[in-house]
């Protein structure tokens, strides 16, 4: 070895150990300061796919800053070819969210990464404060594949890969060398400015200062606040696992502030179900990771009666409406699988546990009481009316048993089910039905259940090759259910999970039972995630779709109704293996920009 490679290679074992030294002192400051793990710098796994050292010696120029494609997930390994952008130019309604993706790469390491924005200033002289503008850094997570879909097994069965997804809530980070650093920026439109052309800069600060060039054209149109949207957003919420990554005792007061900013981030983007477990572990003790409580305690006494304490289900519905997510309550459920209802034996003071068949007298004589007190219950709390016995891919003739009880025990008893079987002959008797993505459900149901102020709804989950939603899935695919939702005029859109999370979801997404990023959308912090915020962009265009097939009605504008509806048609599940989901939406965003 030539002493100028021996020079190099110390020079990389230096670099190496101040990037470790920076993020050690940066822990061990936040930490002083009380602040949770989930709330401070960490690092990423080690990178499992070999990095092409040679390409990156072929970079002209140390280090380069540019605007990308945020429909992409760059490689951390890999050199990105594209051409460098300084400037972003998007279009966006009065109180919409925009955003885009930046990169910063180098076969040079940064020792510090950070950036500042400016006001964003219109033709008049109209602001659009930089508090309305935020830049975080993307990070990388250890993913596995879709291979396998729902039979998907333990994760050294399959290759992973370090994906770009978390973005994270850190205001600076260190560049190594021959890597990627994504950004993801966003601006929230205020729905007070005036409609017009808004030009500001962001400076990325990194081995110099990079000035990029931001220029939102703001339309006359006007979202109106996520409470408000029409499209039924619900996604299960897990309090459990914000305690444990928090560290904080399960539903203690220092509990309900962690869950605080996830549920008012959730809510942003539409949230209209509040998920109540009113049974523990409603699928099973292995179905997730961390513990799965009830709300509801039930409690044999030594008589062998019962007592059901609603305390902490009062306290938690409570909380999660002040977050705002107030307009249905979705409790879970009176099938569990496995068909197991855990309980609380007051005699031994332990766990009891039956195993009960729908219909079977057991089953009835277990419900009914808790059902009988409970109705009572929501009535007594003004909550019955927005309350749903939901039950989640359960045989038809279950079904039909559960619902037949909840209608002796009142009439006006909700019920919702997501199915992965058909379900045409108790359709009618479910208020929440949610099919999976490949089954759908016919217009003319659509249309009459819509009429009868009923919701109809689809999720996607492990069967799907598209669209999908996980770590590694195209970020398109995610904003593309808000389309294929308004083009067969679903109601919204159901995911499992919100928060669900594995042991180490920062670092390793992947999990046992599922592909990578199946049991969860954001990350501890909160952080956000590319996903999420693909499928806010998407929920947007929904309502956008909307508000402009009103105004097209209202003004008899048939020639541009007649060519939105025939564009929204192309937004089939089987023509994702023609043209992908980044295509139609491009098309379709550009039509809603003429108007």
């Amino acid at each position: 070895m030539s002493i100028k490679q021996k020079d190099s290679a110390w020079l990389k074992i230096q670099l190496s150990f101040l990037l470790m030294l920076y993020l050690t002192v940066t822990l061990k400051a936040q930490d002083k300061q009380g602040l949770s793990p989930v709330n401070t710098a960490y690092l990423e796994l080690n990178n499992p796919v070999k990095t092409d050292v040679l390409a990156w010696q072929k970079l002209k120029g140390e280090v380069k800053v540019s605007f990308a494609d945020d429909n992409v997930r760059y490689k951390k390994e890999e050199v990105p070819h594209i051409p460098v952008q300084k400037k972003w130019t998007a279009h966006g309604w009065k109180g919409e969210k925009v955003h885009t993706q930046l990169l910063v790469w180098g076969n040079k390491s940064v020792s510090n990464i950070h950036f500042s924005i400016e006001d964003l200033i219109g033709e008049q002289g109209e602001v659009i404060s930089s508090k309305q503008i935020n830049c975080a850094f993307v990070r990388y997570v250890l993913s596995d594949n879709a291979e396998d879909g729902c039979s998907h097994g333990f994760p050294k069965t399959y290759d992973s890969t370090l994906v770009a997804d978390p973005i994270d809530i850190i205001s600076s980070l260190p560049l190594e060398e021959n890597t990627v650093r994504p950004l993801w920026l966003t601006v929230d439109i205020p729905r007070a400015v005036k409609a017009g052309t808004y030009k500001g800069k962001l400076v990325v600060h990194a081995d110099r200062n990079y000035h990029m060039d931001i220029e939102i054209q703001v339309s006359a149109n006007e979202l109106s606040v996520p409470a408000a949207w029409q499209f039924h957003l619900d996604m299960w919420q897990y309090p459990a696992p914000i305690a444990q990554m928090h560290g904080e005792k399960l539903w203690s007061d220092g509990h309900f502030k962690a869950m605080k900013p996830y549920y008012e981030q959730l809510a942003k983007a539409g949230q209209k179900v509040i998920t109540a477990n009113i049974i523990p572990q409603p699928w099973g003790l292995d179905h997730v990771h961390f513990e799965d409580p009830s709300l509801i305690r039930w409690i044999k006494k030594a008589d062998g009666t019962w007592f059901y304490d609603f305390s902490l289900f009062d306290r938690y519905i409570s909380f999660v409406m002040d977050c705002g997510i107030n307009k249905q309550i979705n409790c879970y459920s009176m099938l569990s699988w496995g068909d197991v209802y855990r309980y609380e034996d007051d005699v031994n003071k332990q766990t009891g546990a039956l195993t009960l068949k729908a219909g079977a007298p057991e089953y009835v004589a277990f419900w009914k009481p808790m059902l009988i007190a409970f109705t009572e219950h929501l009535k007594q709390k003004k909550w019955f009316d927005k309350t749903v016995i939901a039950m989640d891919e359960r045989p038809l003739e279950e079904l039909t048993k559960v619902i037949t009880l909840l209608k002796e025990i009142d009439p006006n008893w909700k019920v919702g089910v997501a199915t992965d079987t058909d379900l045409k002959p108790i359709e009618p008797a479910i208020f929440d039905y949610c099919s999976a993505s490949y089954l759908g459900v016919t217009d003319g149901v659509i249309k009459r259940r819509r009429a009868e102020g009923k919701l109809t709804t689809f999720y996607t989950a492990c069967m799907e090759s598209v669209p999908t939603n996980y770590t590694f899935s195209a970020p398109a695919e995610s904003a593309w259910l808000g389309w294929h939702a308004a083009a067969l005029d679903y109601s919204g859109y159901l995911f499992w999970a919100f928060n669900s999370w594995v042991a180490a979801p920062l670092q390793d997404a992947r999990w046992k039972r599922y592909p990578s990023g199946t049991l969860f959308q954001v990350y501890p912090g909160p952080r956000s995630s590319i996903r999420f915020e693909k499928l806010l962009e998407g929920i947007q265009d929904f309502e956008k779709i909307r508000l402009l097939k009103l105004q097209f009605e209202r003004q008899k504008h048939h020639a541009a109704l007649e060519e939105f509806n025939s564009l929204l048609k192309d937004f089939q599940i089987k023509k994702l293996s023609q043209v992908t989901a980044k295509e139609m939406i491009t098309k379709g965003r550009k039509f809603i920009a003429g108007y």
